[in-house]
């Protein structure tokens, strides 16, 4: 009997980086297919429906931020970004576009097929269940909490609104940013491990590798002030999670 390969549709116009990938992954069990411009990536991702896509961020005709924006909706499988920016805000911006993780270049082809394997698991476990996993008793979901606004000194978190105000000044938040920070403040004074925060608010188990977590604490402490290097409102608790403070306003 013939194995059914997962396909992988690859979207990179680097043409020897892309046969590089291409090579290592199909001698991993792969059947990786490749596409060299942006302007065309969006119709073979939906026509063609692969397993998991691997998507260059900077592609001829059209970026790939705008091809994850355009397929996501119709495309339900996992999307992986490749950035070869250090900013993390390309990163941030991928996930908030519906990417599910990224990797660096220039790329350990070891890691990148860590990623992929663990994107496809997730993604397994998470057709075979329509809910998430447990979650622990005594922490909130945020549409458990029956309360509109929270407030803690100068910050006020509206959830009715979605807005948040420190010192009387907007900020301006995704609406991943503002869901973690309500979650957080909502269970204030708690530490809330990696795997509750992603589980809870991305329906699916937490696999130890996907930063967009992370990435989002750290751009909530900029816009709420907080200092990154010594934080008082959102705390790491090293090897437990992330604690919000709730008397540090």
């Amino acid at each position: 009997m013939t194995e059914v390969k997962q396909r992988i549709l690859l979207i990179e116009d680097d043409q020897r980086l892309a046969t590089l990938i291409k090579d290592y992954l199909q001698k991993q069990g792969f059947l990786v297919m490749i596409e060299d411009r942006g302007d065309t990536a969006e119709a073979r991702i939906i026509g063609e429906n692969p397993e998991l896509v691997i998507l260059d961020l900077m592609l001829p005709g059209k970026d790939g931020l705008s091809v994850c924006h355009g397929a996501r909706p119709t495309y339900a499988g996992p999307i992986l970004i490749l950035t070869a920016k250090e900013d993390d805000m390309d990163q941030v911006a991928g996930l908030e576009m519906g990417a599910d993780d990224y990797v660096k270049k220039p790329i350990k082809p070891r890691v990148l097929l860590a990623r992929i394997r663990a994107l496809l698991r997730r993604f397994e476990k998470t057709t075979r269940s329509d809910s998430p996993s447990d979650i622990r008793s005594d922490i909130r979901a945020p549409s458990e909490s029956t309360v509109d606004e929270l407030v803690f000194g100068g910050l006020r978190i509206s959830r009715a609104s979605q807005s948040i105000r420190l010192n009387g000044q907007p900020v301006e938040l995704t609406t991943h940013e503002f869901e973690l920070l309500w979650f957080l403040a909502s269970n204030g004074g708690k530490v809330l491990d990696r795997d509750t925060l992603y589980t809870t608010l991305r329906g699916i188990e937490f696999d130890g590798l996907d930063r967009s977590v992370d990435l989002k604490i750290s751009h909530l402490r900029k816009k709420l002030e907080d200092d990154a290097a010594h934080p008082r409102r959102i705390k790491t608790v090293w090897g437990q999670g992330y604690l919000f403070v709730k008397d540090a306003w």
